[in-house]
C-alpha cells in the first residue's frame, strides 16, 4: 500500500518514547509501510507469540536523548543485554558482534550538519534479529537519513541483514564524500604552501589530520569481532546476506586504506611546512647575527674612545676622527667578509 508524503512524514516525525521513525517491510509489498509507536507495539507483541509470516520484518529508529526511549526498548523490543551494555560502554569503536541469535553492531557516522570537525562524529547502536532491526542514536546522522530517503524512493531491503548492510554502505559512502572534501582542502593547502603561505595552513593541516585519525579509530571495524560473525553467523542468516555483509566490510577496508594514504600525505605536507619554517627562522637568525657582528667594531671603538680619561690617542690630531672612521670601516669589512665566508662554507 502506498502512502502520501504527508502520511509518511507524520509517521516519521513521531517522538513518542523517542521513536523517530518506524517501518514495516512485507515480502509482497514494494514500499515500506510506516509504523507509529502504537502500531509498532502491537506488531512486536504479535511477533513474540509467533514469527511473522512471509518474511516480514520491522525497523524502529530511536532518539536516545529522549529519557523514555531506552525504557520502551527494554520493555517491548526484547533485545539482548549486549545491546544495552553497548549503549553504556565508553568505547564506541565500530564493531559487529553476535549474541546468540542476534547481531549487535556499533557504527560511527558524521552528523547531518557535518562541518569537518572531529567533534561532528556520533555513534549509532544497532540490534539485528530475524524480524526486527532497532537503531538508536543521540544526534542526527547522515547514514540513517540516506536510508530513509532510499525507503521513500522505493528501495526497500529484503531482510534485516540487508538493512544493516545498507546502513554500512551508506556510512561508507558518507566516508568517501568526507575523504573527497578533505582531499580538496589538502590540495588547496598544498597550493598555498607552494606559494609560500605556510603559517595559515600549518594549523589547518593539523585539524584535518586529527579528523582523519579519529575517523579511522572510530570507523575501522574490529577485525576479531567481524571475523567471528562472518565465520559463525546466526542460523537464520542466509548465505546471500552473509556475502553482502562481507562485501560491505571490504568496501570499508578500501575506504580506510585511502584514508591512511591521505593521512601520510598530510604528514608529509606538515613536515615540509615545518622544514620551511625552520629554514626561515635560521635565515632570520643568521641575518641578526651578521648585523650584530657588523655593529661590534663600532661599538667597541665607541666605548673605548668615549671614556673620559687621559691618554686617549688622536685626541689632539686634527685627522683623528677620520682615522677612527677608517678603522671602523676596515674592521666592519673584515667582520662582514668572515661572516659571509662562514655562510658559504
Amino acid at each position: 500500500m502506498s502512502l502520501s508524503p504527508q502520511q509518511v512524514a507524520a509517521a516519521s516525525a513521531s517522538d513518542d518514547a523517542g521513536l523517530i521513525c518506524g517501518y514495516r517491510f512485507d515480502a509482497d509489498a514494494d514500499l515500506a509501510r510506516p509504523l507509529s509507536l502504537d502500531e509498532a507495539t502491537v506488531w512486536l507483541h504479535e511477533a513474540t507469540k509467533a514469527a511473522p509470516e512471509d518474511d516480514a520484518f520491522a525497523w524502529l529508529h530511536f532518539n536516545l536523548s529522549n529519557a523514555h526511549a531506552e525504557r520502551w526498548i527494554q520493555r517491548h523490543a526484547g533485545l539482548p543485554d549486549a545491546f544495552f551494555d553497548a549503549l553504556r560502554e565508553d568505547s564506541h569503536s565500530t564493531r559487529i558482534e553476535r549474541d546468540d541469535d542476534a547481531l549487535v553492531a556499533v557504527l560511527n557516522d558524521v552528523h547531518f550538519d557535518f562541518g569537518f570537525e572531529p567533534s561532528d562524529i556520533s555513534t549509532l547502536w544497532i540490534c539485528v534479529r530475524p524480524h526486527l532491526v532497532v537503531t538508536a542514536r543521540t544526534r542526527p546522522l547522515r547514514s540513517v537519513d540516506a536510508l530513509r530517503t532510499a525507503l521513500r524512493d522505493g528501495r526497500s531491503p529484503r531482510s534485516t541483514v540487508e538493512l544493516l548492510e545498507q546502513l554500512m554502505r551508506t556510512q561508507a559512502a558518507s566516508l568517501v564524500d568526507i575523504l573527497r572534501g578533505v582531499t580538496r582542502k589538502v590540495d588547496d593547502a598544498e597550493d598555498k604552501l607552494l606559494a609560500g603561505r605556510r603559517a595559515s595552513e600549518h594549523g589547518r593541516l593539523g585539524t584535518l589530520r586529527r579528523l582523519l585519525v579519529r575517523l579511522q579509530r572510530l570507523l575501522a571495524p574490529e577485525p576479531a569481532a567481524l571475523f567471528r560473525v562472518l565465520h559463525h553467523p546466526p542460523a537464520w542468516m542466509a548465505e546471500d546476506d552473509l556475502q553482502q555483509l562481507r562485501g560491505s566490510t571490504e568496501e570499508f577496508s578500501a575506504v580506510l586504506r585511502d584514508m591512511q594514504g591521505l593521512q601520510e600525505r598530510i604528514k608529509l605536507l606538515q613536515e615540509e611546512s615545518a622544514a620551511a619554517v625552520n629554514e626561515e627562522n635560521n635565515r632570520s637568525l643568521f641575518v641578526l647575527t651578521v648585523v650584530t657582528v657588523l655593529a661590534l667594531p663600532i661599538n667597541i671603538l665607541a666605548g673605548l674612545f668615549g671614556m673620559n680619561v687621559g691618554g686617549i690617542p688622536l685626541a689632539e690630531s686634527k685627522h683623528g676622527f677620520w682615522i677612527l672612521v677608517s678603522l671602523v670601516i676596515a674592521f666592519t669589512v673584515i667582520a662582514g667578509w668572515l661572516a659571509l665566508r662562514k655562510k658559504d662554507r
